[in-house]
């Protein structure tokens, strides 16, 4: 992705802070553009839980170790995502002179729009197209399609004993406005067990933080064959594996990050969504998927399918690129 008529690499900073999918984004849109990037941990203080117009362009919501992180010469270039991040992102502009380009995923809030060079918001958030906005498909991710053949080389020997077809089950939990609750956890376990055991397969199970004690009643509650990864078991997360390696994959729909990933491969994806998990944004989310034949609603029932690789990292670099380049030229 690395653009020939760029003089000499860049100087990129990327915004990571302590939310998984805010950095999965960040990740996923630097490894699509192929440039080395320099990551600078945030750390917030209480005062980066106040909103973005009182904060406006400043350092004032991160901790004092991540503000001496955040230091002459300025970068080139900026790269994050999430609300909390953009004060921190506008103020590293106006310290160098505007000099910074900056690169926001996910929309910042109305404050201070205008000195982001490139605003990506999810097609799902109904915010129209302008000079510096553009619209994509889901959440960037660093869930690589291009790395899947190396993954089911290394992983697929300790799954042969679980038949065929391996469906990924990929499980969020509770969420600040949503409870995944002990009776949900029994109909997802019941759904995708009904789902591999009419085909004669199994599960490649994973559960996350988020999942808490909803995770003994899911793992208890399944009734087919199953290779399962606790988050409280610590030890090598089998994540991408399991993407990889997977004949289809199920997902909770709590998050837009786990969603997106779970359609970076090619085959069936059902996506996992009561009405009193998710919220209108997810549901959005959700039908947009549907829409572009990415995923369906999981009802216990399998079908064999396809679609494209999705992951609109690769629109954000290409965009970035033309920055780049531009910022080239006019050097």
């Amino acid at each position: 992705m690395i653009d020939s008529a760029l003089n000499s690499a860049p100087l990129i900073w990327l915004l990571l802070d302590d939310r998984a999918g805010n950095r999965s984004q960040c990740l996923g849109v630097a490894d699509a553009l192929a440039l080395p990037c320099e990551a600078k941990e945030l750390e917030y203080s209480w005062i980066g839980k106040l909103p973005n117009n009182l904060l406006g362009a400043s350092f004032l919501g991160v901790s004092s170790a991540s503000k001496r992180n955040l230091s002459p010469p300025w970068p080139d270039l900026v790269i994050a995502a999430g609300r909390r991040t953009a004060p921190v992102a506008r103020r590293i502009k106006r310290l160098s002179k505007g000099k910074t380009r900056l690169v926001q995923i996910m929309w910042p809030g109305q404050q201070g729009t205008r000195e982001f060079d490139l605003i990506a918001v999810p097609e799902h958030d109904k915010i129209d197209n302008n000079h510096n906005i553009i619209n994509i498909l889901g959440s960037p991710h660093n869930v690589n399609y291009k790395n899947f053949s190396s993954l089911r080389a290394e992983w697929m020997p300790g799954f042969l004993n679980f038949p065929a077809p391996r469906i990924a089950l990929i499980v969020g939990g509770s969420t600040k406005s949503r409870t995944f609750t002990e009776s949900m956890a029994d109909e997802l376990a019941h759904l995708a067990s009904a789902m591999a055991n009419s085909e004669g397969g199994s599960l490649l199970v994973s559960t996350s933080r988020r999942t808490g004690k909803a995770a003994d009643r899911l793992i208890a509650a399944i009734s087919a064959p199953a290779k399962i990864f606790r988050w409280e078991d610590g030890g090598p997360n089998p994540y991408p594996a399991f993407l990889a390696c997977a004949d289809a994959v199920v997902v909770t729909g709590d998050s837009m990050s786990m969603c997106s990933e779970a359609c970076s491969g090619d085959g069936p994806v059902y996506i996992y969504a009561p009405d009193a998990l998710i919220t209108a944004k997810h549901k959005r989310l959700h039908d947009t998927l549907y829409q572009h034949g990415y995923a369906r609603p999981l009802d216990g029932n399998y079908a064999d399918w396809q679609h494209p690789p999705l992951n609109s990292a690769n629109d954000v670099a290409i965009a970035i690129n033309k920055i780049l380049h531009q910022q080239s030229t006019n050097a």
